[in-house]
């Protein structure tokens, strides 16, 4: 897959350091970068300044009830320099800029805005920074182009606040968080130009929020970019970066990152991996996995629970229950607290498999060791019990549900559906059905495929029209078996124009099995 490509500028840059800038590195590699604007605004005088000095005697000695007579003589001007005269005191900034917001909010402007950034980032006061970072991006003041005209605010105001290119660093960082990626990215571009770069920090920050919403391949080629610039990877981002090329099904490269640890210095660390062996499961290469483990216990790194959970669920997935038991065994020796996904994993594979009985042990086992169960349990143990026809058992369950206040969901009813099915009772199964419908859950192919299945294996071919229609609704292709046996009983009951009628309307819907035409002996 290749990877989608994000507009950098391809611009040689330094290494990354504390304070985000390298001279000796700008020099040394011959680039310089656009200088610094020497932003200026005009002194005081006259009202302003009697205004202005009156303002902040009585900020300094706390007097509000003073400063609330003065608040509608507030402008925008005035607000930026008593700014600058706090700034070395960032608490009396952040109540002043509070309380201009609070009684005069129109005086407040993008400017203003640059200034209790610069000072709050200056003194490390990141949080309140991207507080007022989010509010400025939502709120969008003015004609505002994100991030361009912030970006520039606070360019101009650097020199007048004798600022940290933290404050850069910061506006990328929030873009990040806030998932708002073309923004994070010009801004990453326009640091560059002007010499600087993003900490480490928020580079990882802007990775985790892409593979959020599953973006691995701008990811990956952000971390090029970040390779390109001298930005110095730490753990976790190269952990990002197996976990980024391991979901696109790069099994190869992610293995190669893990290997480039070494070569960095960086020493692989639990979720290092546990992220690999995530990824070799995904891929169906669970020995591999198995060994990788092995490897990792050797390193002297110790497998953790999600270690043991990765595993588990593989294993169950393969219905190798005796391992996946033997891991669960180990993992209490070795001190590693089973939670609720342990057991509602190993639960599922019991269940899946028609061991209900074993799956109850479990669930025993899980409350007596304070292990509270989720609706995922609940669905897991009703599953079992309706697979071997234990209906009444389940509804006991469901009831149970009710007590622990969790809400019957699709999976609940889906299990409840296949408990009826498999006691041949389809009536039965078309209640459940309705009221899933009723309570805004909705059926999956294989709860629809059960209950047309059932409905013919009572020969009951209307009631499987019905269902097999309510499908087509939801635009689900019927399997081509089913559909093949149903036309042959709905022919031998002499219902063969309700066949045809049923044939048409599917291939009108463009939902016609591919398989099926072959396999008829009448046409439409």
């Amino acid at each position: 897959m290749k990877s989608a490509k994000i507009p950098f500028h391809k611009i040689s840059t330094p290494r990354n350091s504390v304070e985000l800038t390298n001279v000796e590195n700008l020099k040394a590699r011959k680039w310089k970068p656009i200088p610094l604007p020497h932003g200026t605004i005009p002194e005081p005088k006259g009202q302003d300044l009697d205004y202005v000095n009156v303002a902040h005697s009585h900020l300094v000695h706390s007097d509000w009830s003073k400063l609330d007579k003065l608040a509608s003589g507030l402008t925008p001007f005035r607000v930026k320099h008593i700014l600058l005269k706090t700034q070395k005191d960032y608490v009396l900034s952040l109540e002043f800029f509070k309380w201009v917001e609070l009684k005069n909010p129109s005086s407040v402007t993008l400017h203003s805005h640059s200034i209790i950034l610069h000072v709050l980032t200056k003194n490390r006061k990141f949080k309140s920074a991207e507080t007022i970072f989010r509010r400025v991006i939502e709120s969008c003041l003015g004609p505002l182009e994100l991030p361009s005209k912030l970006f520039e605010a606070l360019l101009y105001s650097f020199r007048i606040c004798d600022s940290s290119p933290r404050v850069f660093d910061a506006l990328f960082k929030t873009f990040a968080h806030m998932k708002k990626f073309r923004n994070a990215t010009d801004t990453f571009r326009v640091m560059k130009e002007y010499g600087f770069l993003p900490t480490i920090e928020s580079c990882n920050a802007f990775l985790s929020s892409l593979i959020s919403l599953n973006r691995s391949d701008i990811a990956l080629s952000f971390y090029k970019e970040m390779r390109r610039s001298h930005i110095s990877p730490n753990v976790y981002t190269l952990n990002i970066v197996i976990g980024a090329f391991a979901k696109l099904g790069n099994i190869e490269k992610a293995i190669e990152v893990f290997k480039e640890m070494e070569k960095m210095n960086i020493s692989p660390t639990a979720a290092s991996y546990n992220t690999l062996i995530a990824g070799y499961c995904s891929q169906g290469l669970l020995s591999t996995a198995l060994k990788l483990k092995k490897l990792m216990e050797k390193n002297e790194v110790r497998p953790n629970e999600v270690t043991y959970n990765t595993l588990v669920n593989a294993l169950c997935k393969e219905g190798k229950l005796h391992e996946a038991s033997k891991l669960f065994s180990e993992m209490k020796t070795m001190d590693v607290a089973p939670n609720t996904v342990t057991y509602n994993t190993l639960i599922n594979g019991y269940s899946q498999a028609g061991n209900s009985e074993m799956a109850g042990h479990l669930f025993e086992d899980m409350l007596v060791n304070g292990i509270k169960a989720d609706i995922l349990t609940y669905n897991a143990l009703i599953l079992g019990l309706c697979k071997e026809g234990k209906t009444k058992k389940a509804a006991y369950l469901v009831k149970e549900l009710d007590r622990e206040k969790y809400v019957p969901n699709s999976s609940t009813f889906s299990a409840l559906i296949t408990g009826q099915c498999v006691r041949k009772n389809p009536d039965r199964a078309l209640q459940l059905y309705r009221s899933m419908i009723r309570t805004g859950c909705h059926p999956n192919e294989a709860t629809f495929t059960m209950l047309v299945s059932t409905f013919i294996e009572n020969k009951d071919y209307d009631g499987a029209v019905v269902i097999l229609k309510e499908m087509l609704e939801k635009s689900i292709s019927p399997d081509s078996g089913i559909l093949s046996v149903l036309c042959d009983g709905l022919c031998q009951d002499g219902k063969e124009e309700v066949a045809i009628s049923l044939c048409k309307e599917i291939e009108a819907r463009h939902l016609m099995p591919g398989s099926f035409k072959k396999t008829r002996s009448f046409s439409f």
